[in-house]
């Protein structure tokens, strides 16, 4: 049975869903400049990437990390002090 993990934000995101949503938003070179890894600069495939980031974990914490800053929802009352 699953459990509900209201506090992760990429809990029921594939890996595929990010590395799609980032390469939209950013494209293959606006990834490279923000995460420097190979599978983002040369030859750049959706494919290729996944291959990488599921065999590097440090690497796939980069890219998780930037989609949870990319597409985190903010707080409907905002940041206040």
């Amino acid at each position: 049975m699953s459990k509900e993990q209201p506090n992760n934000p990429l809990h029921g995101v594939t890996l595929e869903r990010v590395v799609t949503r980032l390469q939209e938003h950013y494209g293959w070179d606006g990834l490279a400049d923000r995460i420097s890894i190979n599978c983002f600069k040369s030859d750049a495939s959706i494919k290729s990437s996944l291959k990488f980031l599921r065999k590097n974990q440090w690497a796939r914490d980069k890219v998780e990390k930037l989609y949870v800053s990319t597409f985190e929802k903010k707080s409907p009352w905002g940041d206040y002090k």
